[in-house]
């Protein structure tokens, strides 16, 4: 338990046989549950899962060794559980199986943790305490916030996570969110209830797919730099598969996204700016090619129409970012962002007023009643 929250930790792993069971061993011991889901290896992670899950079962409850069920079993009174996919089914998917479990053990706060090592335990109370403190729905590890930090990472990782935490800002409304690829993440168990899980995609983008449906459900999101860290682990992405999947799915989900939260009454300025932008880019990028092609100079009417495009374009991305302003969760010494707005300011405050403790320091209703109940039998308070 931390912090009055019980605590469970997702570990999906998938090939992950030289890791998996150093990163179980290495969980602090706040924690109260741990959820290692094998998404049907075909190495020996689940043989791993498994031994380092029997013994620390047995550590932790000082008892004798007690055998799992092949699967994994239920193992109700253990703290690491182990879960065994019965096909492949994606790195998503790994991690839905883990917070449903998390959800039906009552857990308060769930922390995802790749099985591959990459994640730094020693940091992970940084990541829950925006969480833990009512601030925040979200909290995400940020590896891009400057140079000390990506220090580290290869070039072409660096590469594409800047292309894709650009596309994924656009796509999920969260203008702030540098890092959406990184898995070391915290949810609160209040604000994963209230997403649809089943539409959750189930493989690689899972984490970009959930950006989106956070900002649908208007969820605050924080972010916390940690350093980038990597050993000779090697990634399970396809890329001829992961780059046009994902590309589908942002522009499957900015479209959503756009027709629920802004296209539910009247028609919103954000959706007629974008409109006009995409009509107008298009439209003249498709002159000036039939220009080039002519070999004839092209007019001006026609490069201010692509100008033009580009400008809706560009007030669209302003006017949504200043919509999702009060969404961002900005952490104690974080410098201000020359873009918030005072009427975004106040409605941040006002939200984040309405989710922290009160002014006589009493809990919001959901932690009073869960810190009103008493503690489960065989669970001592970490």
């Amino acid at each position: 338990m931390y912090r009055g929250n019980t605590v469970g930790v997702v570990v999906p792993a998938y090939n992950e046989e030289r890791f998996v069971g150093e990163v179980i061993d290495t969980v602090p011991s706040f924690v109260d549950r741990i959820y290692a889901v094998d998404d049907r290896s075909t190495d020996r992670t689940w043989d791993v899962i498994r031994s380092y899950a029997t013994r620390a079962n047995k550590h932790d409850r000082n008892e004798p060794e007690t055998p799992l069920a092949p699967d994994g079993g239920e193992q109700a009174d253990h703290r690491v559980i182990p879960i065994r996919h019965p096909v492949n089914r994606g790195r998503g998917a790994a991690v839905k199986t883990g917070y449903e479990r998390a959800l039906a053990d009552e857990m308060d706060i769930i922390v995802v943790m790749d099985g591959d090592g990459q994640m730094d335990p020693e940091i992970m109370t940084s990541l829950i305490d925006p969480v833990a403190d009512g601030t925040a729905d979200y909290a995400v590890g940020d590896r891009l916030a400057g140079p000390t930090h990506w220090r580290g990472m290869p070039v072409w990782r660096l590469f594409g996570n800047l292309v894709l935490s650009g596309l994924t800002r656009i796509a999920s409304g969260y203008w702030h969110i540098r890092d959406p690829q990184n898995g070391y993440t915290v949810l609160s168990a209040a604000a994963l209830s209230d997403l649809d899980r089943d539409r959750l995609y189930d493989r690689y983008g899972f984490l970009n797919d959930l950006l989106v449906h956070l900002n649908v459900a208007e969820k605050r999101v924080a972010t916390v730099p940690m350093n980038a860290r990597y050993g000779d682990e090697e990634s399970g992405i396809e890329y001829t598969t992961f780059v046009p999947g994902l590309s589908f799915l942002l522009l499957r989900d900015f479209l959503w996204r756009l027709r629920v939260r802004y296209g539910s009454t009247v028609v919103h300025p954000v959706i007629v700016l974008y409109v006009l932008g995409v009509v107008g880019v298009v439209a003249g990028t498709l002159r000036l090619g039939r220009r080039l092609v002519s070999r004839t100079k092209p007019e001006r009417r026609e490069v201010a129409g692509v100008a033009g495009g580009l400008t809706s374009l560009a007030g669209a991305m302003l006017l949504d970012r200043r919509e999702n302003e009060r969404l961002k969760v900005r952490l104690a010494g974080e410098p201000a962002d020359s873009t918030d707005s005072s009427a975004s300011r106040e409605s941040r405050e006002a939200l984040e007023t309405r989710e922290s403790p009160n002014a006589d320091g009493e809990a919001h209703p959901r932690r009073r009643d869960r810190l009103n109940r008493e503690n489960r039998p065989g669970r001592e308070d970490r």
